[in-house]
């Protein structure tokens, strides 16, 4: 039988899971861009609340490092993991706020491949969201990461072609300006999904 001396404490795995929930919010109001008559600037000031609400969650886990003498892991990789998941969630606001102001959502349609963006940004969202409780007993992880790293993939196709279909002349020069500045942020996400997946594979290997 494997003994521990690291404490089973509750508060750091129920801020990680807030903070992923949080993300699974994130991009469903992003999934509402898609929506017609949509109001832009409803999505762009939700998407900032829930950020504003992740900064606490970070704020309070940073805190609770701070004050507990023995971690459940270690202090480190709690820190990064937080960091990261914070991350997450400056990109995706990025994206709200930055589709408003530049008016990007006034075009007759945003381009198929930034909504197939978000798409795999939801589905990383949802599995990070149900991978974050199952850190507690640190088992049924390895599929989370694997298909997280995998839905990275997807997002780089995605990103790839979205460049192709803003540089083939269908928009002006000022708008390709502005959307690629909201897809590299929409890349960004992704990949920000994957180093939290890498981080909680590090973390699980150092803890089995």
């Amino acid at each position: 039988m494997k003994f521990s001396f690291r404490p089973t404490e509750g508060a750091f795995y129920e801020l990680f899971t807030r903070a992923a929930q949080n993300l699974v919010r994130g991009t469903e109001l992003l999934n509402e861009l898609a929506l017609p008559g949509v109001d832009v600037q409803s999505v762009s000031e939700r998407l900032t609340e829930v950020e504003h609400d992740s900064d606490q969650i970070t704020h309070q886990l940073y805190k609770k490092i701070n004050s507990t003498f023995i971690t459940p892991f270690d202090r480190e990789d709690i820190y990064r993991l937080g960091s990261l998941l914070d991350d997450v969630m400056d990109h995706l606001e990025a994206v709200g706020n930055l589709l408003y102001l530049y008016g990007l959502t006034k075009l007759p349609a945003l381009p198929r491949e930034l909504h197939e963006l978000v798409n795999v940004l939801d589905l990383q969202a949802k599995l990070t969201a149900e991978a974050m409780p199952r850190l507690k007993s640190m088992k049924d992880l390895e599929e989370y990461w694997i298909e997280c790293n995998r839905l990275e993939n997807d997002g780089d196709q995605a990103y790839r072609m979205l460049l192709v279909r803003l540089f083939s002349g269908e928009y002006d020069a000022l708008t390709v300006l502005k959307m690629k500045e909201v897809a590299d942020e929409l890349e960004a996400a992704c990949d920000a999904f994957e180093h939290v997946a890498n981080t909680v594979e590090t973390i699980t290997v150092k803890e089995s």
